[in-house]
């Protein structure tokens, strides 16, 4: 007789009165009916009829599956209670109480609950929620209704007719008129890179390092004079393999100086950083530790600080990796050579990679995110126009471009973009290598993640303002103007976080209050279907979060709205920079040398005494997930608008309001990202 594993791993046939219903089970906690076959169905004797013993089995079966998903829900829902129970035990929130939006999303709130109450005493009246025609017959609607309530009822379907509805209508009509537009955009963007994919299209430097057969990298071939600079802050936890990773770039050492620009305001970080980079000068690689006592204008400011050496003007490019970045060691061999004989080539900039992708549910939604960005928009803008904007790291600039530009600016806090901006008004080209990849990490909680959102959202808004005089009285072809102010600003900057924000979190929900502005269904989900199916083809292996990215995205657009219009409007909160944390995540190779046990000789730690003081300072620095206002007021409020669509009788409308207010909701209390215990 066979053990009970056996018997669950197979697969019978059992059978009733002649009938056969097969089973597969593979254990005993996952057991199913997959197939009910009837070999007897051509019998004319037996069709048509049922066996009793086989409907009991199949409806056993059914109920015993209902009853593990049941019970896997009420596990679900336990464990999400418990979470929200410590979130709101712990007491830990976002400073927005005293921001405008939190101020108008609090009011919208507490309006929209009072209209649902007001809306359900007349739904149990029996009160009509539809309105007849206004147009004509204002003067003469009557409702026989003769207690107060029905006269203020009646007083409001009339205001909400002829005085709610028309501005409501108007704004859902221009919101959805630009939501086509950047849906017409974003599928020309995917058209062209399909295009590119079809016809094989990508840079080819004109000379590539050691092609030539019997040439000496040290004697006979030219090896440009490059600078790579490192800027960090307070960013122990990656210093070390992001040092180690450029000092082993395969270069020759007398043509290549590291600059390690370190702006921490720890001693303790400034002091193993400084170890670590005496540890690789004494193994005989070209690097240099620098630190600024005044820190005045952030990663811009500490770059223009190493700009102003007086040995820069020996070398020709620099390469720019930020603390978290490890270049593979070809880096400069695949890129430095795009610029051979082509003496209008400003910046050639590396695609990104990340090493902690799958680390949980928001890193996996960024990184649907992020390969649309690169594998889309930079390449077929590098591809076709020679212009986008500097992501800041990983790429190589010709020093003479960067000083044609004007340099480093810290009037903004994308010091990025606006270098790039302005090269491009200069007639520099830029170049963009899908190729050619340089791993780093994402954030992984929601709180690091949400303030790099708004630096990347104001910034672009503060220098629009600062920078549309430029454009407008630039040289440039006139194309290429309309492409800067339209397209990269106005559209993909301004445009996309207004009407996202405005017409799913705002127009949407009041549409359930004021049914006479109405908002199509296939505005609320086919065309947002369509465009989150078009972002995430670059990443297909990430199709089944589909539905998950669609509704994050929808949740960040409160804080890249805010972060907009704090740009715009040159708010305070636009000028803060929070340097993105990061949790010292090892690349996929430092993971097999770890496995194999093999320890590069070249990388040393820093002293034991000083690596002790520092884990137990750190100790003490305790994180929390927070609570965020401004998402659990507009989850409620969306819940809210939820319940008042199914008065209307709303199918997709409710659908989609419900599991919006769920994702605001998973947002406004943390659980999407890091969980800490």
């Amino acid at each position: 007789m066979g053990g009970w594993s056996d018997w669950f791993a197979r697969d019978d046939t059992i059978r009733f009165g002649g009938t056969p219903v097969v089973i597969k089970m593979e254990n005993p906690n996952n057991w199913s009916i997959s197939e009910i076959s009837d070999i007897s169905q051509d019998d004319p004797r037996r069709k048509g009829k049922k066996n009793a013993k086989q409907i009991t089995w199949v409806l056993l079966l059914r109920a015993h599956r209902a009853a593990g998903c049941l019970a896997s829900l009420a596990s679900g829902s336990v464990g999400l209670i418990s979470a929200v129970r410590r979130r709101v035990s712990a007491g830990r929130a976002d400073s927005s109480r005293h921001h405008r939006l939190y101020t108008f999303i609090k009011f919208s709130l507490f309006l929209s609950i009072t209209l649902l109450c007001f809306e359900l005493y007349a739904y149990f009246k029996q009160y009509h929620l539809t309105i007849p025609d206004y147009t004509m017959a204002i003067p003469s609607f009557k409702v026989n209704i003769n207690d107060l309530f029905g006269s203020i009822y009646t007083g409001w379907m009339r205001i909400r007719a002829e005085y709610i509805a028309p501005p409501l209508q108007f704004l859902s009509d221009a919101c959805v008129v630009l939501f086509l537009i950047q849906s017409a955009d974003r599928l020309i963007l995917c058209l062209g890179c399909f295009w590119i994919k079809l016809r094989r299209m990508k840079p080819v430097p004109k000379v590539a390092f050691g092609s030539k057969e019997g040439s000496d990298p040290e004697a006979g071939e030219h090896f440009p004079m490059v600078l790579v600079q490192i800027p960090m802050c307070n960013e122990r936890e990656v210093y070390q393999q992001s040092i180690a990773a450029v000092c082993n770039l395969d270069w020759p050492r007398s043509n290549f100086l590291v600059q390690v620009l370190d702006d921490s305001d720890d001693p303790l970080t400034q002091k193993l950083i400084k170890a670590e980079v005496d540890k690789w000068q004494e193994s005989g690689a070209r690097i240099v530790y620098r630190h600024r006592e005044i820190r005045e204008g952030f990663k811009a400011g500490n770059l223009k600080s190493a700009m102003e050496c007086s040995y820069v003007k020996d070398y020709e490019f620099v390469a720019i990796f930020d603390a978290d970045f490890q270049p593979t060691p070809d880096f400069l061999k695949r890129t430095v050579p795009h610029f051979k004989d082509n003496k209008e080539l400003a910046l050639v900039q590396a695609r990104w990679t990340f090493v902690n992708k799958d680390e949980n549910l928001l890193t996996r939604l960024q990184y649907i995110n992020l390969c649309f960005h690169f594998e889309v928009e930079q390449q077929v803008n590098g591809i076709f126009i020679n212009f986008f904007g500097f992501n800041g790291t990983a790429g190589v600039w010709r020093i003479k471009a960067l000083e044609d530009s004007g340099g480093w600016m810290e009037r903004t806090t994308v010091e990025d973009m606006d270098i790039a901006v302005r090269a491009h008004l200069k007639g520099w080209k830029f170049i963009y290598l899908n190729d050619v990849e340089c791993q780093c990490e994402l954030p992984e909680s929601y709180e690091a993640y949400r303030k790099q959102q708004h630096r990347w959202h104001s910034g672009p808004m503060q220098l629009f303002r600062l920078c549309l005089p430029d454009i407008i009285r630039s040289k440039i072809a006139l194309w290429k103007k309309a492409n800067l102010i339209f397209l990269f600003f106005l559209l993909r900057k301004l445009i996309l976080p207004f009407y996202s924000f405005t017409l799913f979190c705002i127009i949407l929900p009041m549409t359930m209050f004021v049914p006479e502005a109405e908002l199509p269904a296939w505005v609320v989900c086919y065309v947002p279907a369509t465009m989150s199916l078009l972002n995430i083809l670059p990443a297909p292996r990430s199709f089944p979060f589909m539905i998950p990215y669609l509704l994050f995205e929808n949740t960040m657009s409160v804080t890249k709205f805010h972060a907009m219009v704090s740009g715009l409007f040159q708010l305070p909160s636009s000028f803060e920079w929070v340097v993105t944390k990061k949790s010292g995540r090892s690349s996929d190779g430092d993971l097999v040398n770890l496995l194999n046990g093999k320890k590069d000789d070249k990388v040393s730690n820093a002293p034991e005494k000083e690596k002790d003081i520092v884990i137990k300072k750190s100790k003490k620095k305790k994180k929390h997930n927070r609570m965020y206002r401004k998402e659990l007021m507009l989850a409620f409020l969306l819940l809210t608008a939820s319940v008042r669509s199914l008065l209307s009788a709303q199918g997709l409308h409710f659908y989609f309001l419900l599991f919006q207010g769920i994702s605001f909701l998973l947002v406004g209390l943390d659980l999407i990202g890091e969980q800490v215990d």
